[in-house]
């Protein structure tokens, strides 16, 4: 059976295209704190982090964080903290994997996401069925315009992409993660 508390977001900023192919670095933004945070704690996940090397960034995601979890907004709103204060605020990947390893006495295993088609991509249900090997997963989401092509290489596995019924497939990440998420643990009842 495949457990939630095995699997983990990890939202990269880095590495990452911009619109002209370059690979970059983007900012971290409030919505996607709240609204990833809150999926990955309304379907149960065991983490969520947010991945960005630049310290600046990290302290100001600290800080809104903080707000929310120990400041004012734990008491406004209980349950964001709730959510809020799940997520692990991290430098780059390799501190994710070493959290979960620590936690699982295993390393995840890592799926890449992407919005374009590219060769080997799993689809949802396979995905399902093997991620039900009690093995921790990492779902990995790119900003900007999506995770580089070596990142995704260095990955175990590529989800197929997200598309709707037309030629427009430009997501928010915080939708594509609600969407993936529903997909692999969503109550199909």
């Amino acid at each position: 059976m495949l457990s939630s508390s095995l699997i983990y977001v990890a939202l990269m900023h880095h590495p990452v295209y911009n619109k002209q192919n370059v690979v970059v670095t983007t900012a971290i933004t409030n919505l996607d704190l709240h609204d990833i945070a809150r999926t990955s704690r309304t379907f149960g996940l065991g983490g969520y982090y947010v991945v960005n090397p630049m310290p600046a960034q990290r302290e100001l995601a600290g800080r809104i964080l903080s707000h929310w979890v120990t400041g004012f907004g734990a008491e406004y709103n209980p349950n964001r903290g709730e959510a809020l204060g799940r997520v692990e605020v991290v430098a780059g990947l390799e501190d994710v994997i070493a959290s979960i390893e620590a936690r699982h006495g295993a390393r995840p295993k890592l799926i890449a996401t992407a919005a374009r088609d590219i060769p080997g991509s799993v689809g949802y249900g396979e995905m399902q069925k093997m991620m039900e090997d009690g093995s921790p997963y990492v779902l990995c989401f790119g900003t900007g315009w999506g995770l580089t092509e070596e990142f995704i290489e260095e990955c175990d596995h590529l989800l197929r992409p997200i598309k709707g019924p037309g030629e427009y497939n430009h997501l928010p990440v915080r939708g594509a993660v609600a969407i993936i998420l529903d997909r692999l643990l969503g109550d199909r009842a």
